[in-house]
């Protein structure tokens, strides 16, 4: 057993990578290599800050553990705060962020895959 303490994980800025706008930090709570194949990582979003519209090779799961956030795709988009889950599906194009008065965190959960920027 190995517990994880999310407040001694470095803090990794992501701000500038091609799949966020806005302020984004990303700590790696668990990698493939502790666990078999997943991959937790708390993103944490600056308000207003989110992803581009993208999709996953893979199954999502989004556990929402602070402030108030938007999880949408093309078609619906869901306010969404702290215990709410969602699942996103493989190929499923969405985007995720925080609202615009709020920061968001949440913890990614997904297996290997890879993820692809949709082109506008």
């Amino acid at each position: 057993m190995k517990v994880v303490r999310s407040h001694d994980v470095p803090i990794q800025d992501n701000t500038g990578a091609p799949i966020f706008e806005g302020r984004v930090t990303r700590q790696p709570l668990v990698s493939e290599q502790m666990a078999a194949g997943l991959r937790l990582n708390l993103i944490t979003f600056n308000p207003g800050a989110r992803t581009v519209l993208h999709t996953h090779t893979m199954d999502q799961v989004l556990v929402v553990v602070a402030g108030r956030g938007i999880l949408a795709t093309e078609h619906e988009e869901h306010v969404v705060t702290p215990g709410d889950v969602v699942h996103v599906p493989p190929g499923e194009r969405h985007w995720h962020g925080a609202t615009q008065d709020s920061f968001f965190s949440h913890v990614s959960i997904t297996p290997p895959g890879e993820t692809k920027l949709v082109q506008r």
